[in-house]
């Protein structure tokens, strides 16, 4: 399972979250305390924001303890939001394109979790993208084309209902195969001017997301895990919640996916 960190605030140093913590990201990928595994050394990514309306992007296949240029950039960029992510691979090769955050225009992606039996269901979920969004599409995992499956759903014009009928579409094409459905994510993403995240599962199993509402200059951090041991700052996000942060302003609502929804009309 992968860790992630996103902040949304006032501008500062990307090290500041990824790199300073007692219990950094970088720490995270060598020795994170709340996943299945300690070691998240199958890459590593960072999207920010900054005068563009596109995010900036870098990844790399190395591990994010031994990359030097990694510690560099987060030195040295500053922005007032954010995703970082440090990647334990559930079965897609470690290549660059498989590393998170994903970008599409304006919005960035990641995500910590699985679909599964995803080999069965890739192809017909692929088939189900417009032309534009197939062809956009440069790795092999979950994580990516769930995304773009959200993007195929509307993303621009409502990202909490682009996202339940994504994983309505993936759930309801398992049930369609015979496959038990199972969504497991804790998701944030971006469009340069709100940051989201979602935790959710179809079982009920879902990986731990926390946020802090008192980061660095006041500003909002979302984890999949704590970054230091001041446990009154960290609050556990419950399952089956859509976060929207704007200006500092966060609001939970419920995420719901219904086995019978009409896609069409998200009802």
């Amino acid at each position: 399972m992968c860790r992630w960190a996103a902040y949304s605030g006032k501008s500062l140093y990307i090290e500041e979250i990824i790199a300073a913590p007692c219990h950094s990201l970088i720490e995270q990928s060598h020795a994170a305390s709340e996943c299945k595994t300690a070691i998240n050394g199958d890459g590593f990514g960072l999207a920010w924001y900054g005068d563009h309306e596109e995010p900036g992007i870098y990844c790399d296949i190395l591990p994010a303890w031994s990359d030097r240029n990694l510690r560099n950039i987060a030195r040295m960029v500053k922005s007032p939001l954010f995703l970082a992510h440090v990647r334990a691979s559930t079965g897609s090769p470690t290549s660059r394109q498989n590393c998170h955050p994903f970008a599409h225009g304006k919005w960035s992606f990641m995500h910590n979790g699985q679909i599964g039996n995803f080999e069965q269901l890739r192809r017909p979920l692929q088939a189900l993208l417009s032309d534009e969004l197939f062809n956009a599409q440069r790795g092999t995992t979950d994580s990516e084309l769930l995304f773009l499956l959200a993007l195929n759903h509307g993303l621009d014009e409502n990202p909490h209902l682009a996202f339940v009928k994504a994983i309505s579409e993936v759930e309801n094409l398992a049930r369609q195969r015979g496959i038990k459905p199972l969504v497991r994510l804790t998701a944030a993403f971006s469009d340069g001017t709100h940051l989201y995240a979602i935790r959710y599962s179809s079982d009920h199993i879902a990986p731990t997301l926390y946020v802090s509402h008192n980061t660095i200059d006041g500003g909002v951090c979302l984890v999949s895990e704590p970054l230091d041991d001041q446990g009154p700052n960290w609050f556990a996000v419950e399952a089956n919640k859509f976060v929207t942060i704007t200006d500092r302003n966060i609001d939970y609502c419920n995420f719901l996916v219904c086995p019978q929804m009409d896609l069409a009309t998200g009802t």
